[in-house]
């Protein structure tokens, strides 16, 4: 596919570093999120003025680029991303919005929106992007892609450009199990083991908050899921309410969205897209008493998850609860849709345990993703089902 009509790199920007020649990811290309230091090259996080009044040029790569980079992958280009990554469906007002070339009339999910763009497209193996509040696992069920949110605070996230620091994440696709499984053993730093986990959770209230054509569309792959691990139950993953979980990080994550570019603000006024600005106006807004409600929720929901998943057992949930909406909705339209696309994804940034997204299952021949969930650390663990799951195909 020609790169220009994917829109997946940033415009007028051409970025190529040869990985160490013999390492693991030798013969792999890459790709970066625009929030990634790259030496050489300045980060434009999205927006037309991030840098613009005190413009810095990194001289070192950021962790995960210098990783993959030492790891053998050659990195083609920095991809394009929601401004200073505060959206959800991936529509960029500023750099245009990357095609999903799984469903070309639809978003691509955000906002790691033109890294999932690029590796659905072909155009490179893998891509980091971040999760902060869904931001790699949404755009993985929308493109049909693999996608991982590590454990929270696992790896380093030097020369990556923070929104919310006690959510976010460094994360990365892939199409295929096979180089999924390559890509996360050198960024994790382990093998993946051969040995799977013995128990599974299906989180009934997840399943019912997606929209019922997704649920079936997921019912295929949870029954491998289910014959491959072998003892399997039901349970809630949020007895508050998934909405009550939402709420949480949807006050967080703003709040802390804020503080993070509060002086950038105040000293640049820049331009924004209106759900951006509005975003940020929120945060600024947020009381001490509410965030102090959503500080004791988070505590519940790490609670519950550490509750749900001792070592050995793993939940499955829809990563979200319908595939990628059309491009171009009103806002009026597409503010519901993100309420409900946070909902199922608000506990990633509550309570940081690792998420793997699977694809394989379709809508019409919409691409829908399942989500696997495992104990704080057992991040590859999830990879080997992953690796699992297509074998058995």
């Amino acid at each position: 596919m020609i790169p220009e009509s994917v829109n997946a790199f940033v415009p007028g920007t051409a970025v190529r570093v040869s990985g160490t020649s013999g390492g693991p990811l030798t013969g792999l290309s890459f790709a970066a999120k625009d929030l990634f230091d790259v030496a050489g090259h300045r980060t434009g996080a999205g927006s037309p003025d991030w840098g613009q009044s005190d413009p810095v040029v990194p001289d070192r790569h950021a962790w995960a680029v210098q990783t993959l980079l030492d790891a053998g992958a050659d990195l083609v280009g920095k991809t394009v991303t929601d401004e200073v990554s505060l959206g959800i469906l991936g529509e960029s007002a500023f750099d245009g919005t990357p095609l999903n070339s799984k469903a070309p009339d639809r978003v691509p999910g955000g906002s790691s929106s033109g890294s999932a763009a690029a590796v659905a497209a072909g155009l490179c193996d893998t891509a980091i992007g971040t999760d902060t509040g869904g931001s790699v696992r949404v755009p993985a069920s929308f493109c049909g892609l693999y996608g991982i949110r590590p454990t929270h605070g696992r790896l380093p996230l030097d020369g990556m450009m923070p929104q919310a620091p006690s959510s976010d994440t460094t994360g990365w696709f892939a199409r295929d199990a096979a180089t999924f499984a390559r890509v996360s053993a050198a960024m994790l730093g382990e093998a993946i083991p051969s040995k799977l986990p013995t128990r599974l959770i299906v989180a009934v209230d997840a399943f019912g908050f997606a929209d019922p054509e997704t649920a079936s569309a997921l019912r295929q792959l949870l029954d491998r899921l289910s014959a491959l691990i072998g003892d399997t139950r039901e349970d809630l993953l949020a007895p508050p309410g998934l909405s009550v979980w939402g709420r949480a990080q949807r006050t967080l994550q703003p709040a802390e969205a804020y503080a993070t570019f509060k002086d950038w603000l105040d000293r640049d006024n820049p331009r924004m897209a209106f759900n951006v600005a509005r975003g940020l106006v929120m945060g600024s807004m947020i009381s001490e008493a509410d965030l102090g409600w959503a500080r004791l929720m988070r505590q519940e929901a790490r609670a519950r998850l550490t509750y749900l998943l001792p070592p050995g057992t793993i939940l499955a949930m829809p990563t979200t609860p319908f595939p990628a909406p059309l491009k171009g909705l009103p806002l009026s339209q597409q503010n519901p849709i993100r309420e409900r696309i946070l909902c199922l994804a608000a506990h990633g940034g509550l309570a940081g345990f690792p998420q793997v997204s699977i694809p394989g299952a379709e809508v019409g021949s919409l691409p829908v993703g399942l989500s696997i969930l495992a104990a704080r650390g057992a991040d590859a663990q999830l990879v080997a089902i992953a690796q699992a799951l297509e074998e058995a195909i």
